[in-house]
């Protein structure tokens, strides 16, 4: 009787879309319109189909004949200008991140969440898929920290208010913490932790109670910080930031 494969040891078979993106060629879109084009060969055949399940590992998948071969891990660090989306193509003509990368020798990177097109801050990129998942991961409770402009002056009461939370199209948001960096006239700056990842959530929580947000700035993710980076320029991660990321 033939011996039958252990499941437990093999590998997950993903869409033939998702294993170029994770193979750091193109993103998962560009990859989809690359395979209706019929430009995708997978064992030497063409494959118009996008969401065909492969094994990255045991499948040889080529574009335009030659062979997508994995590229080398890329784990960037940008402080990101207000103004731009992290999209890599936006239908609008918005400017993008990319824009940011320009002229830099990478392989196909994708930002690890999300900053929205009026924040800014520290925006980590790369095209480890699997390193990416875990930072994002509810279960890792990597915080994030911001800073954050208020148009309202602030006071210990405000603050509590902030930290007891709101209810926000049925979900309860609130911040891991919230403190007083400085007050002065009709703004404040306030320094908010988060430790999950929900949609828009600062902006959202403080728009619970009429507060508008005038500046909303990512300075930190786990032990890593922003630092001295200059806005709109991108760096690559030493191996002891990655390592403070693991841990």
């Amino acid at each position: 009787m033939a011996r039958q494969p252990d499941q437990r040891t093999a590998t997950p078979k993903v869409s033939l879309a998702r294993a170029l993106s994770k193979l750091g060629f193109c993103s998962r879109t560009q990859a989809e319109h690359l395979v209706v084009e019929g430009r995708v060969q997978v064992n030497g055949k063409t494959v118009r189909d996008a969401l065909l399940r492969i094994d990255p590992d045991r499948d040889s998948i080529s574009v335009d004949g030659k062979r997508v071969v994995a590229e080398r891990k890329v784990y960037l660090m940008l402080n990101k200008p207000r103004g731009l989306v992290t999209t890599r193509d936006d239908p609008e003509g918005r400017g993008t991140v990319y824009g940011c990368l320009e002229g830099l020798d990478l392989p196909f990177v994708s930002p690890v969440g999300r900053l929205d097109k009026a924040s800014e801050g520290l925006l980590l990129l790369s095209n480890d898929t699997r390193w990416a998942n875990g930072l994002l991961d509810p279960a890792s409770h990597v915080a994030k920290t911001y800073h954050v402009q208020i148009a309202a002056a602030a006071d210990e009461a405000m603050l509590e208010r902030f930290r007891q939370g709101a209810v926000v199209d049925g979900e309860l948001l609130r911040a891991s913490s919230i403190a007083l960096l400085r007050s002065g006239g009709r703004t404040a700056w306030l320094e908010i932790l988060l430790d999950e990842g929900r949609n828009r959530q600062i902006r959202r929580l403080l728009n619970a109670f009429d507060i508008e947000v005038l500046r909303l700035i990512r300075v930190a993710i786990g032990g890593l910080q922003l630092g001295e980076l200059a806005k709109g320029k991108a760096r690559h991660l030493t191996s002891e930031e990655l390592a403070m990321l693991a841990a």
